[in-house]
Parts: C-alpha cells; sequence; structure tokens
C-alpha cells in the first residue's frame, strides 16, 4: 500500500483518534495510539475477569493506529451504516479511505460528514487535503479558509492553508499563513500529525529552494531565530539564487548581522573532490 510522502519532512499522516464521541482529545482521553484497555486487579481467590470489551468504534480506531486501513474502513462503514448521520464516523471513514488513497470515495466521505455538521472544521479541513492533493490548489485555500473560519485556533489549518498559498505562487500570504501557525503553535513545523480528525496534508514542493527560504523568514517574524537558520540553510542547500535577500529584507533585521548568518550567505565554493 502507498502512503502520502512528504518532501519535508514526513507524509500526510494520521493524527490519534478520540476514543470518545466529541471528536477532540484532551489530557485525559484515551487515544487509539495508546489505548489499553483495563484489567481489574483479581482478590485472592476470585476468578480473573476478562479484559474490559471495546466499542466497535474503539476497535476500529485500534485498527487505524496500527495502519490497518482496510479494516478500519469496513469498521467505519459499518458504524456509518448504524449511524447515517454521525459527522465523526463520516470524518473517520473518509480518512481511512484517504490513507488507502482512495480520494473519490474519502471526499464524498468528508463532504457527507461537513452536511452532517455544516460546522465540522476537521472534516472541512480534510476536503482541503483532497484538493491539494489533486494539486487544485484554489480549491484547496477556499476549503482551508472555510474551517478556519469555523476554527481560528487550530495551527493545522493555517500550515496547509501557508502550503496550499504556496502551490498557487501566493508567496506573500503563504508566509501570512505560516506566521499564523507559528503564533499558535510554535513547532507545528515539527509535528508529523495533527489533532484528532484532521489530516496534516502533503507537504511535498516543487521549489524548495524558496520554500524553505519562505519558511525562514516565517521564523524569522515569529522571532525563532535558530529554526529560521536551520531553513536559510536548506534553502542555500537546495540552490535558492535569491540568498542575499536576507540582506535587505526587514524581516530578518534581527539575525542579518549574526556570525551564523554571515557564513550561510558566503557563496558556496566548489568541491575539489569534485572533477
Amino acid at each position: 500500500m502507498t502512503l502520502y510522502r512528504m518532501a519535508v519532512p514526513a507524509a500526510v499522516l494520521l493524527a490519534s483518534f478520540s476514543l470518545t464521541s466529541a471528536g477532540q482529545v484532551t489530557d485525559d482521553t484515551p487515544t487509539a495510539a495508546n489505548f489499553t484497555a483495563p484489567v481489574q486487579t483479581p482478590t485472592q481467590g476470585a476468578p480473573t475477569p476478562g479484559a474490559q470489551k471495546l466499542s466497535p468504534e474503539e476497535m476500529a480506531d485500534i485498527l487505524m493506529a496500527r495502519k490497518d486501513y482496510r479494516e478500519a474502513a469496513l469498521s467505519y462503514r459499518r458504524l456509518v451504516d448504524q449511524n447515517p448521520r454521525s459527522a465523526i464516523y463520516w470524518n473517520k471513514l473518509g480518512i481511512a479511505l484517504h490513507q488507502q488513497e482512495d480520494l473519490g470515495n474519502a471526499l464524498k466521505s468528508y463532504q457527507q460528514a461537513v452536511k452532517m455538521d455544516p460546522k465540522y472544521a476537521d472534516a472541512q479541513n480534510n476536503i482541503g487535503t483532497i484538493w491539494y492533493q489533486r494539486k487544485k490548489f484554489g480549491k484547496a485555500i477556499r476549503s482551508y479558509q472555510k474551517a478556519i473560519k469555523l476554527r481560528t485556533d487550530m495551527a493545522v489549518l493555517y500550515s496547509n492553508l501557508g502550503y496550499a498559498y504556496f502551490g498557487e505562487k501566493k508567496y506573500e500570504e503563504s508566509i501570512g499563513a505560516f506566521r499564523q501557525a507559528l503564533a499558535l503553535d510554535p513547532q507545528c513545523f515539527e509535528h508529523n500529525s495533527s489533532r484528532s480528525g484532521s489530516l496534516l496534508q502533503d507537504r511535498s514542493v516543487s521549489d524548495r529552494g524558496r520554500f524553505y527560504f519562505l519558511l525562514a523568514k516565517s521564523f524569522a517574524q515569529a522571532g525563532n531565530i535558530e529554526r529560521s537558520l536551520v531553513y536559510l540553510r536548506k534553502a542555500k542547500e537546495e540552490g535558492y539564487g535569491a540568498m542575499n535577500e536576507v540582506k535587505t529584507d526587514p524581516a530578518f533585521a534581527a539575525m542579518v548581522m549574526l556570525p551564523e548568518t554571515q557564513e550561510i550567505l558566503l557563496p558556496k565554493t566548489a568541491d575539489p573532490t569534485q572533477p
């Protein structure tokens, strides 16, 4: 089975599912990734009771955590058939299908989730990931914008929106979205997964040098000099041709004179080992 791959630095990954029906993960809510059915401690002389029976949804969530997407999809399909108005089940079915690259049916499931609950930001985000995967960046942007109107506190939405803007070559808008994502979660670009029910979309990009430079600028504007330097180095390694913009762009003003920055801006020297 082919899973989504990312150029920087991981694939489209599924967030941990909540085993409740709320669609939210809290600190005290078990997830499919760490769920273990509790076992009662037997008293002396008493028979050992069996493990607590899991619900069909919990079993499906565990299958997802194990990346058994085909069986998980079959389980969620049964749940949808029994609960056709459950937006959460439709969304989970969509994610299981999405992970099998069945994009058409995944999209239909996400759309059905939104139909059942028009305020379901996770499903609206996941619709955007389908359009992004198909390189329909304009449609992806509109889907993410709809999701953001519903939930302004989700860094993954702004991160996904930034990638979609980049795909459309709307670079200033891309930086703005990335900056908002960093304001909500300074580590958002280090995560390989997002909140419960929302997919972190495929992060592959064609112009990686420019992309890394924009990320460096976003981190610089957020005051994270260390991460900005990391992505400046990556931009240089990818052969980005406008590195000297660092000297004049106000976003880099606080770091332009740092020795690390000056070293990055030095011209590449020829490798004597290469012909």
